[in-house]
């Protein structure tokens, strides 16, 4: 007996009460609402399982942990107005390492004054055969001086470009080839002046370390000095040739060392990350400065970019993370001509004055500087049991509002049916 009792007590906590099948009355309405909720539920699930397996991206930002890397700039710009012998690509950065005329993992391509390709490397072999030639002339056992430079291993400089690789390691500015005797005897500045109007195209990489720096375009150590423009101590551009560094960058951008690596590995995912989150191109991409000005005089800019560098990192579901960097630029640009410096430190119409503190130097100029924190974009996916739990909730939403309809159209139409039964009787 006490076990109907407590059967009969338990039953009682039944929150999902049953009626006798006599009882059920079934109507049109209801089967259109059954009908109608099979189709919403229907519906969305499909949604759910579409955003289930959708891939989405995540962004958040931390500080950048890694030590002791390196960056890689890759570049590719055209200097349709600078010949490449003037054009030196150096790199300085405040841990004081200096990289001077940096030539590894660097293509200098000649080009006409149309811009053309310079296919045939003639320079460079009229100016080989023209050492080889004085070579073979000179006496045995001849040393050449150095000029007072530190000469190089051997002791003697035996060609004009010895003598200015010599004058580089000194610091010392290469003035005028004419008075170095292997110059002279090289026809060196005749050979040279050839390219007076061509232009520059330099693409490549180099290699950086990961704190501030410059990297710059400019004469090189070898054509300037502290006290004077370059135009005015080679004397092979005291012609009136116009020379300056308007420029027109191809590419530019950074790359961390893996990326450099996994770029030659076969099914590397360099470019599908970077589309996913819209970075398939740069900001200074296909820049423009001065280019295609078509001016008679010549006019000596200086162009300065500073950027900052931010760490990029995106992780797919599957575990692989692929490293690199993006960047935001801001340019300036200054003309050092005589008219240009004369209205320097001037004051604008609101009386304030303006003006530079130092004496600028023509070239291009990328002035770099890095972030301490990292972007990190993530690959995610919802979980199973989130879809599971979406479902269960769909299904049961959509039924309940559906039998709330159904009780509220059911009893609507039972007082509408008994209303008609009073005025009949």
């Amino acid at each position: 007996m006490a076990r109907g009792l407590f059967g009969g007590a338990f039953k009682g906590v039944d929150g999902f009460g049953k009626t006798m099948d006599d009882v059920k009355v079934k109507t049109r309405t209801g089967a259109s609402l059954t009908l109608l909720s099979a189709a919403v539920i229907l519906f969305f699930t499909l949604i759910e399982f579409i955003d289930y397996r959708r891939v989405n991206i995540d962004e958040m930002i931390m500080v950048d942990r890694s030590r002791g890397e390196r960056l890689t700039v890759k570049l590719n710009i055209t200097f349709p107005r600078v010949p490449c012998y003037l054009l030196s690509l150096d790199v300085t950065d405040i841990s004081g390492e200096i990289q001077q005329d940096i030539s590894h993992n660097i293509l200098k391509t000649r080009l006409d004054a149309q811009g053309q390709e310079i296919h045939e490397n003639t320079l460079n072999y009229q100016i080989s055969n023209e050492v080889e030639r004085t070579l073979k002339q000179r006496p045995e056992g001849y040393c050449g001086s150095c000029y007072g430079a530190d000469p190089p291993e051997g002791g003697c400089c035996q060609t004009c470009e010895s003598v200015r690789k010599a004058y580089l390691d000194r610091g010392w500015s290469f003035e005028d080839p004419n008075l170095i005797e292997q110059c002279v005897a090289e026809h060196w500045t005749n050979h040279i002046h050839e390219q007076n109007t061509e232009g520059c195209r330099i693409s490549g990489r180099a290699r950086i370390n990961k704190v501030a720096g410059n990297l710059q375009f400019s004469p090189g150590r070898s054509y300037i000095s502290q006290r004077d423009p370059y135009h005015d101590l080679v004397p092979y551009l005291k012609d009136g040739s116009h020379h300056d560094f308007g420029h027109h960058i191809h590419e530019f951008h950074f790359e961390g060392e893996r990326e450099v690596e996994d770029t030659w590995r076969p099914g590397n995912r360099m470019s599908g990350w970077r589309k996913k989150v819209g970075l398939e191109t740069h900001q200074l991409d296909e820049m423009v400065q001065h280019a295609v000005d078509d001016r008679v005089t010549a006019a000596n800019w200086m162009f300065q970019y500073y950027i900052k560098v931010v760490s990029t990192e995106f992780k797919y579901l599957d575990g692989e993370v692929v490293r690199s960097n993006q960047y935001s630029v801001t340019s300036f640009e200054r003309d050092l001509t005589h008219e240009a410096q004369t209205h320097d430190h001037e004051r604008d119409k609101y009386g304030q004055l303006h003006g530079h503190n130092y004496r600028g130097i023509p070239g291009a100029f990328f002035n770099f500087e890095i972030s301490p924190l990292m972007v990190v974009h993530r690959e995610t996916r919802g979980s199973f049991a989130h879809f599971i739990t979406s479902l269960c909730a769909i299904i049961g939403g959509v039924l309940t509002m559906a039998s709330i309809a159904d009780s509220m159209l059911f009893a609507a139409m039972g007082n509408k049916d008994g209303m008609s039964s009073g005025k009949a009787m």
